[in-house]
């Protein structure tokens, strides 16, 4: 069901923890799932991250996708950090089901979410970049899991 590099990143999350002063913080859930994330970014004066870091209240399937998404966005610029979407942190880890699919939806939002964070205490604007939303269903239309 789950690819070994899923089953790793579960089982050995890279960069759990958070980052005090933080110079982005995000986090989003997915009430229908239960699932919480929140990433950390530490970005440095010429828009580089630094360091990431990340908590998890969810599945497997979220924990794993948070572990690689972190993994994804460090040492990367900011603009970098913009192209890392779902689907990246999902080859990443060689595939999820489809069932798990929006556990990385909610990395690839919760790291937008803590470089509008960063943005909004920098009072800078990041090209592409929206406001989070505070559930990743928000604006869509019920649906049946």
């Amino acid at each position: 069901m789950y690819s070994d590099k899923v089953m790793d990143h579960f089982e050995n999350p890279r960069n759990v923890g958070e980052i005090e002063n933080a110079s982005g913080t995000g986090t989003v859930g997915n009430a229908k799932c239960g699932d919480i994330m929140r990433i950390y970014l530490d970005i440095d004066d010429d828009g580089i991250i630094q360091d990431c870091k990340f908590k998890t209240f969810g599945c497997g399937a979220a924990v794993a996708t948070s572990s690689m998404a972190t993994e994804l966005v460090k040492g990367k610029s900011i603009q970098e950090a913009m192209k890392v979407t779902n689907k990246a942190v999902m080859e990443a880890l060689d595939g999820l089901p489809p069932v798990k699919v929006h556990c990385s939806l909610l990395a690839e939002e919760a790291i937008h979410a803590a470089l509008w964070d960063y943005a909004q205490k920098k009072g800078i604007e990041i090209e592409g970049l929206q406001p989070p939303k505070s559930d990743i269903h928000e604006g869509e239309e019920e649906e049946e899991y």
